[in-house]
């Protein structure tokens, strides 16, 4: 039978149990099971770091009650229907041996133990539950702002902040059932002394009318029936109380129950040694017991030194390079921080974050929300639009504030690597020459770090000049942006690696499926990621992805190695990659190499273990790359972009010698240009 339908059927059971007659030697059982079962939620909240690895705890505390209530009916009718010959050896026990057989007694302690529940534990635990339950509410727009922030700051996974918004949820509905549980607590203890007061009154009038006996004698069998039975349901009431208030009231808690006790109390020997101290004292100058405080003085003494003995006892930290036993003064302070001797010990130190940003205190104000910062809102937009751009899914962006950095510096690295740095000044507004202007303006004078251009940081009086002189004029923010996604465009084949790729596939695997496993059967999910990276190198943008996919599965049995099969795709995505170079006039205008020279070039292409290669002198490679330069300038100041276009048999290679030199040039072959754009040739390259 299934765990959740053995649940159902015992619920319903204790619902049957008020209502059918059961033998004594199963109510004894049930009483006994029930006390079981209070011991267990009680041990339990002692045990539990968290609330919500018992947050079933107020349906459980619902259940627990009714089998109470449910064990309180049940006893009632045995108790009156049986009368003198009741046999119930738990309300015996407890009646003969708990209460030493004197009904008196009993009613005293019952009342004593309901008062304890219901006046101190259960009006407690209300109150905390109720205060907490408020605060919880109140606090989870908070809490869930804090999940955004630290996401969109990279120091957490989209998963991580699914489960922390799931955790926040479920702590409030936890709070919120605890405040409404709690009530079940009360009644509890009302409906108890309510049944107490019925099956006295009830045991008496039965014992004289239907038992014939005197009505000392009555009340001496069924009181004594009723303080056993009380005190049955009673016991295990007051342990779930105790429970209720343990649970509710462990908001702060970060180890077990005793441990905390341990640690908290016992933390400073002083208060020990002191206790036991005046404990002593109270013993010997009062008439209070002498050996009683003299032995517990003492103990407490013992624990106290016990706990010094243990701090003389750590180990002093020895300098790297110093022999055991050489006293090296001061220890160095060491960091704390994971032992490194488990696997997710070891996973906090791995350098695991794709893209990072550093950044001095004095730019803290543009992460904090609080200020009106809006940094990690900036960084999530650049995530989105490289996925838009570009195709690519970029992992968080982790944000870490450095000590090492000037105030206004922040420092981008790219999986663990510094690749640019840069010093904003965040009350000023950036100008940047766009190239044109010739004319300065009174600032600090600068680099723009995204392309390099000469800029001005300026006071926002100054701007309206500024743009009057054909100055750009943006803030520290955009400034910071700007470079940031130039950063990520320019390192995109370094920021595919195997956690984003594996996002692309499974994402292409939610509606093209069969296209995924066929092109892992035909080539190696890691030349495909080359692919990828390949085509990224150059900012064709693989968003496609589907076509990319189709385009390698059809041409890799065609393909030599993966440098031809980029090229292969590249063909595959000729209107992507030529849509983006068209000029107004709806054409590519570019310039090309001289047939002789291509030749040349083309029989040069030389082998290695690294790949294909143009190998040429190197005398003849600067004047091939100025000679590019030259022409390259000379498109660019007709207004066009920056192309080379050479015969596909050797773009690659081109390619990787040209670009390295020549930041920013579009290299495209001939095989790249569809039949309807018209190629337009503004300069030849000759040697």
């Amino acid at each position: 039978m299934k765990a959740d339908i053995a649940v159902a059927l015992l619920i319903v059971s204790i619902i049957f149990l008020m209502i059918i007659p059961i033998p004594n030697f199963l109510l004894d059982f049930f009483q006994l099971l029930n006390i079981s079962i209070s011991l267990v939620l009680l041990f339990s909240t002692m045990y539990i770091k968290n609330t919500l690895e018992l947050a079933s705890f107020p349906t459980l505390l619902l259940i627990i009650t009714i089998f109470r209530l449910a064990l309180n009916v049940a006893s009632t009718r045995a108790i009156l229907l049986q009368g003198p010959k009741f046999g119930g050896k738990v309300i015996l026990t407890f009646g003969n041996f708990v209460v030493g057989g004197n009904y008196v007694v009993g009613i005293v302690v019952f009342l004593i133990l309901v008062i304890i529940q219901f006046i101190v534990i259960t009006r407690g635990s209300e109150r905390i539950a109720e205060v907490a339950a408020r605060f919880t509410l109140d606090a989870m727009p908070g809490k869930q702002m804090s999940v955004d922030a630290d996401l969109n700051a990279g120091l957490i996974t989209e998963e991580e902040a699914r489960r922390r918004r799931e955790q926040i949820r479920r702590e409030a509905d936890f709070y919120g059932a605890m405040d409404g549980a709690s009530k079940f607590v009360r009644g509890d203890a009302i409906a108890s002394i309510i049944i107490t007061i019925v099956n006295s009154l009830g045991g008496i009038i039965i014992g004289i009318l239907m038992h014939k006996m005197g009505i000392g004698d009555a009340a001496q069998k069924f009181l004594l029936y009723t303080v056993g039975d009380g005190l049955v349901s009673q016991l295990p009431a007051l342990m779930v109380s105790t429970a209720t208030g343990i649970i509710v009231s462990r908001s702060a808690a970060e180890d077990n129950l005793g441990m905390e006790l341990i640690k908290e109390l016992a933390g400073e020997k002083k208060v020990i040694i002191l206790t036991g101290s005046v404990i002593m004292f109270l013993g010997v100058v009062t008439p209070l017991p002498t050996l009683t405080s003299l032995l517990i003085g003492g103990l407490f003494l013992a624990v106290g030194l016990l706990i010094r003995g243990k701090e003389l006892e750590q180990p002093q930290i020895v300098g790297a390079g110093t022999a055991p036993g050489m006293v090296q003064g001061p220890a160095p302070s060491v960091p704390a921080g994971p032992i490194l001797s488990t696997p997710e010990e070891v996973s906090e130190v791995i350098q695991s974050d794709t893209v990072e940003i550093n950044i001095g205190y004095g730019l803290l104000p543009l992460a904090d929300l609080s200020q009106g910062g809006d940094m990690l809102e900036r960084l999530t937009m650049i995530r989105r639009q490289l996925a838009q751009e570009l195709g690519l899914v970029l992992s968080p962006i982790r944000v870490r504030d450095s000590v090492i950095l000037k105030p206004n510096e922040y420092a981008i690295f790219i999986r663990g690597a510094e690749v640019s740095r840069y010093e904003l000044v965040p009350n000023r507004l950036l100008a940047i020459n766009p190239g044109f202007v010739t004319e300065r303006i009174a600032g600090i004078e600068v680099k723009e770090p995204a392309f390099g251009l000469q800029a001005f940081w300026i006071d926002e009086s100054k701007k309206d000049e500024a743009i009057q002189k054909g100055f750009t004029v943006v803030d520290a923010p955009t400034v910071f942006a700007t470079h940031v996604t130039e950063i990520l465009r320019k390192y995109a084949p370094e920021l595919l690696g195997n956690r984003e790729f594996q996002l692309l596939v499974d994402g292409l695997r939610n509606k093209f499926d069969k296209l995924v496993d066929d092109v892992f059967n035909v080539i190696k999910p890691s030349a495909v990621k080359r692919v990828l990276q390949e085509l990224l190198r150059e900012g064709v943008s693989i968003r496609n992805l589907p076509y990319i996919f189709e385009l390698i599965l059809d041409n890799a049995d065609k393909a030599r190695d993966v440098e031809t099969l980029v090229e292969y795709v590249r063909r595959g995505l000729k209107r992507q990659i030529a849509s983006k170079l068209l000029a107004m006039d709806k054409q590519i205008h570019a310039i090309a190499l001289d047939s002789e020279l291509e030749q040349t070039l083309t029989e040069s292409i030389s082998e290695s273990e690294e790949g294909k290669y143009i190998s040429i002198n190197p005398q003849i490679m600067r004047e091939l790359i100025e000679k590019i330069s030259i022409e390259l300038e000379a498109l660019m100041r007709k207004g066009y972009i920056p192309i080379l276009v050479v015969s596909g048999t050797i773009r690659p290679y081109i390619s990787r010698m040209v670009v390295r030199f020549i930041p920013g040039v579009t290299i495209i072959s001939f095989e790249e240009i569809p039949e309807d754009i018209n190629l337009s040739i503004e300069g030849v390259v000759r040697l």
